[in-house]
């Protein structure tokens, strides 16, 4: 195995976006237990080191592979499309732009639980239409640039969803 060689390949996994989260969690489990610390506890330091440098490798390709942003940025990269800041700030469409202001004021003017939880359904559904534009550019179209501007727009849309259900917790606390 290769430390440089891309998440898809050492999990063995297609590279697609739609994936099974049951097979990258045994995928993952089947390499750290090969590949874990523990198991070379009596070596010389520099096995110990690269154990350790496998066991990072490892989780930080699970932890990418599981997340759909860095997944499609991933799948994007791959493809030969940066993902990078400097690509992304002119990606976003301006139409979602001030769609996302437009939710995010509603989010500041929600003043009980039901508002922001109307405002929470309006926005998962813009997600999980975006998760769906994501596979079949990804995995059907092959698109990986209109992909890219999508991968943009889901960053966004989680990040709007992590502030919402922060400020679920805090009106039901």
């Amino acid at each position: 195995m290769n430390l440089a060689m891309d998440d898809f390949t050492l999990f063995g996994l297609p590279q697609r976006f739609a994936l099974d989260r049951a097979a990258v969690d045994e995928r993952w489990r089947t390499l750290q237990a090969r590949m874990h610390p523990d198991h070379v506890a009596n070596a010389s330091a520099a096995e110990q080191q690269a154990a350790t440098q496998w066991a990072v490798r490892i989780n930080e390709a699970r932890e990418r592979l599981g997340n759909p942003v860095q997944r499609a940025f991933l799948l994007c990269e791959l493809r030969g499309v940066p993902m990078d800041a400097q690509a992304g700030r002119g990606a976003v469409p301006l139409v979602f732009l001030a769609r996302q202001m437009a939710w995010r004021e509603a989010l500041d003017e929600a003043r009980d639980v039901q508002a922001v939880e109307r405002l929470d359904a309006e926005v998962a559904a813009h997600e999980r239409e975006t998760l769906e534009s994501l596979h079949v550019l990804l995995d059907e179209r092959d698109d990986a640039v209109a992909a890219a501007q999508l991968a943009w727009v889901l960053s966004y849309v989680v990040r709007l969803r992590e502030a919402i259900a922060s400020r679920l917790e805090a009106l039901e606390a």
